[in-house]
């Protein structure tokens, strides 16, 4: 579980790169992958929001690749220097069969932005689909801040586990990504 937060910070934004970097390769795997965590979030919030760090976490990619597809994936992120990065996880009996793959990109400016893919495999994962993306359904990704993902403190997965409460879809709500601090 993620710690809380320091509300002193809610303002900060998601540099421009990362939400690129991560947009580019799941451009890529799109065709393969169910989109899971905080890159899940996003797709479901209102397109165009501002990228508030605290609203949905993209440190990392988190995708669920169907077994007959991983071949598929495989190939791309091999293409794209992905490397296998062992975890502490690595060893834990999983239904998932987690690996998590990183590269190190360059940019112009000269920094190195380090690209980290959450990789499970799952035969049975409840979708949704957001504007042509595959995600993880709303009550299943808030089912996962239990033992898959930890930002359970972003404004997303609170916003949506009130809305769900009220039984209100989250999908296109301004409160996956409106700091919770704002005025209305």
């Amino acid at each position: 579980m993620g710690t809380n937060h320091n509300i002193k910070r809610y303002g900060e934004q998601w540099p421009s790169y990362r939400i690129n970097q991560g947009l580019d390769i799941l451009k890529q795997l799109k065709a393969w992958i169910i989109v899971s965590g905080g890159w899940a979030w996003h797709f479901m919030s209102p397109e165009d929001h501002t990228e508030y760090k605290h609203a949905h976490d993209h440190k990392d990619i988190d995708i669920f690749v169907h077994p007959k597809n991983v071949s598929k994936v495989m190939v791309i992120l091999e293409k794209e220097e992905f490397k296998k990065v062992w975890t502490k996880y690595d060893h834990l009996p999983s239904n998932e069969n987690f690996r998590r793959y990183e590269k190190i990109d360059w940019l112009e400016t000269g920094k190195q932005i380090r690209v980290t893919i959450d990789f499970f495999e799952s035969k049975t994962v409840d979708t949704i689909t957001v504007n042509n993306w595959t995600l993880v359904e709303p009550k299943t990704l808030l089912s996962y801040y239990s033992n898959i993902h930890s930002s359970d403190k972003c404004w997303a997965v609170k916003a949506a586990l009130l809305l769900i409460e009220k039984g209100e879809s989250p999908i296109g709500s301004l409160l996956l990504s409106k700091n919770p601090l704002e005025k209305t």
